[in-house]
């Protein structure tokens, strides 16, 4: 059950009301990657500068199921770093700094070793460099893409490109306003979906998430959290999530035979909301890193009885 991912990999320095973390682990990429550990091996394909030391590095070796031979360690360069701060209401998010680093250079390439991945999830990065990592996999069950603003106002030619190209997306609810111009996320999902994806997931924050599929909807609440310390990551651990659930999934059922389907892609929005729950309880990769399997599996039946209706 190979699950690939790519994206950002990056230092982050986080204030939140509850605290201030400096210099810790972050990106699109490591956060994806942690959560989807839980549920299938991963392999990342990212790069990192010279200044990535061993105590970062320590850091991802706590998830053993995340395989690192696709991390590009480029010596003369640095990696990608960012610092924000997150106001009382959690939805407001200030960006302090961002430095590029090795993100404003050629992307990494992929280890031959990797290329038998069936399950891929370009995590947020430019969409060509996305469109680019989706080409290497033909032979790919399923192709599911993050995006976020930026590129939306800046790549927008490129996003549609890859939209026509992916099985899935997923965003937030703004995003999918911004990029369809309806306001409405279930109209959005639609308007996606002529685009070209199979299924576009809305994610709505603290409202929970909308999968919009040619086969039908679903919907499920955000797990009632009560500590929230940092939730930075939250979206990407929810992808990895649900990902990790599909890649699980469909290689036990169908042994990659047959299609990706809305039932698994459902039940997999339900992990991804219980692995995000956790990554916001504290800051980088901490909650993951000591995250049992009976508190996963714990919280995750706590949340079917939540949304059960029989």
């Amino acid at each position: 059950m190979p699950l690939i991912v790519t994206g950002t990999i990056g230092i982050d320095t986080i204030e939140t009301p509850f605290g201030k973390a400096d210099q810790v682990l972050g990106g699109s990429c490591t956060y994806f990657a942690a959560a989807a550990s839980f549920f299938a091996p991963v392999r990342m394909v990212a790069a990192v500068g010279g200044d990535f030391d061993d105590h970062t590095r320590s850091t991802l070796a706590r998830f053993p199921n995340v395989c690192v031979v696709g991390l590009e360690t480029r010596s003369d360069s640095k990696t990608f770093a960012w610092g924000g701060k997150y106001l009382n209401n959690w939805n407001t998010r200030e960006t302090i700094f961002t430095e590029l680093g090795v993100l404003a250079e050629a992307p990494p390439l992929t280890p031959e070793e990797y290329r038998d991945s069936k399950y891929v999830f370009l995590a947020n990065s430019h969409p060509s460099v996305q469109l680019d990592l989706l080409k290497g996999f033909p032979d790919r069950a399923i192709a599911v893409a993050d995006t976020m603003d930026l590129w939306i106002d800046t790549a927008k030619t490129e996003l549609l490109a890859l939209l026509a190209e992916v099985d899935g997306v997923v965003l937030n609810d703004q995003e999918a306003a911004q990029l369809t111009g309806h306001q409405n996320p279930l109209t959005a999902g639609k308007a996606i979906l002529e685009l070209g994806p199979t299924f576009a997931v809305i994610k709505k924050g603290e409202h929970g998430c909308l999968l919009v599929h040619r086969d039908g909807m679903a919907a499920l609440p955000a797990y009632p959290t009560e500590t929230v310390n940092d939730p930075t990551g939250a979206g990407d651990s929810f992808g990895g999530g649900m990902m990790g659930h599909i890649a699980r999934t469909h290689s036990a059922e169908h042994f990659g035979s047959e299609p990706v389907t809305f039932n698994m892609i459902r039940q997999g929005l339900a992990f991804g909301t219980i692995i995000a729950s956790f990554t916001v309880e504290a800051f980088s990769l901490e909650r993951l890193a000591a995250l049992t399997e009976s508190e996963l599996m714990g919280r995750l039946e706590e949340f079917k009885t939540m949304v059960a209706l029989d």
